[in-house]
This record gives C-alpha cells, sequence and structure tokens, in this order.
C-alpha cells in the first residue's frame, strides 16, 4: 500500500536510509556549500532563485541579497513562507540495469520564514558575512571599500529565519566499481 506523502511532516524523508538526523552535519554542510536555492511562491506558482548565502549558526539563519525590487521580494512581500535547499554532487555510479544508476549525493532543506533586513547596520554585517565567506582573502577598507548606504538602498538583503531542517545523502564504498566523477567519466569514454 502506497504512503499518502500529503500527510506526512515536511521534513520528512522518504528514503529513511538516506535521512541525516545529526544537526551538526546539517549545520556543517550550509556552513561550507557554495550556491543555494530560495524557492518562494507566486500566485500559487512556485518560484526558485539561485542564491550566494551565508548560514549564521549563532541566529539559526541563512542570509543572501537580491535587487531592492524584484520577483523575489515581491513574493515575499506577498508570503514570506520561503523553502531552501543546498546540495553536493558527489561521484555518478553506473550499473548493469539503467533503473539502478545512481549518484552520490548531500543535501540539506530548510523552511521558515524570510524577512527584508530594513536596518543599515543589520544588513551591513549580514552583506560583510556574506563578502567574509566568499572573498575570506580580501579585507575591508583594505582590498575594496565596503559598501556604503545609498547601495544599501538599492539591495535587498533577506534573512530566512530556519524553523525546521532535514538532510539528506547518499554515500557507497570508496571503491564502488566504475564511479566516476561528472565530466570526468564523459571526457574517458570520448577518447
Amino acid at each position: 500500500m502506497s504512503k499518502d506523502y500529503t500527510t506526512q511532516p515536511r521534513t520528512a524523508v522518504r528514503r529513511q536510509d538516506r535521512a541525516v538526523e545529526d544537526d551538526d552535519w546539517i549545520r556543517i554542510l550550509l556552513e561550507r556549500a557554495a550556491v543555494g536555492v530560495l524557492a518562494t511562491e507566486h500566485e500559487r506558482q512556485p518560484f526558485v532563485n539561485t542564491n550566494l548565502f551565508v548560514y549564521d549558526a549563532g541566529k539559526h539563519a541563512i542570509y543572501m541579497h537580491t535587487a531592492g525590487r524584484g520577483r523575489t521580494r515581491a513574493n515575499l512581500e506577498n508570503n514570506p513562507r520561503a523553502c531552501f535547499t543546498v546540495y553536493e554532487m558527489g561521484r555518478l555510479l553506473p550499473a548493469d540495469v539503467a533503473l539502478e544508476f545512481s549518484v552520490e549525493y548531500a543535501s540539506a532543506v530548510c523552511f521558515g520564514e524570510v524577512q527584508v533586513i530594513s536596518a543599515e547596520d543589520e544588513a551591513a554585517i549580514a552583506l560583510q558575512m556574506l563578502l567574509d565567506k566568499y572573498f575570506p582573502h580580501l579585507q575591508p577598507g583594505q582590498d575594496y571599500r565596503p559598501p556604503v548606504p545609498e547601495e544599501l538602498k538599492i539591495t535587498t538583503v533577506l534573512q530566512m529565519n530556519i524553523e525546521e531542517w532535514s538532510g539528506k545523502r547518499k554515500q557507497v564504498e570508496a571503491d564502488f566499481p566504475g564511479a566516476f566523477i561528472y565530466g570526468e567519466g564523459a571526457a574517458k569514454s570520448q577518447r
């Protein structure tokens, strides 16, 4: 008998053997992931936006920025509920049967509400956290001029307060026959 997934909690993972219950593992994934995807809603139509982001463990929040005006901000003004996901792809896993081909991965999904940070000082701190994550070797005031109030006025800084999350991963043994990294296997087969 099939399970009714509409009655399951939003953090329920279908494949329990791949569910990650370790909050520290999810935190670490959020801290190291390069890119995330924010899902919002506009008139019952899902809308996704790929974002650079930073996770603040102390506030249990995700910060990102977008244009001062645009689809993402308009969607959030109408409905602040959102979903955010990060993922990493591991090796591709070939098999003797097409149905059994697979891939290693790690992912986390976060649920919560997103708010626009309107206070300039808070927005500047969040933007600096983003700069520190992606450009840790550069120093504000030394290697670049930090954002000024005029720039903050044309940027929307978002804070997603995480209410719930779930993690999921698939890992196989290191010596899995034929496993390869995407892009490397295709190059070998074309030689």
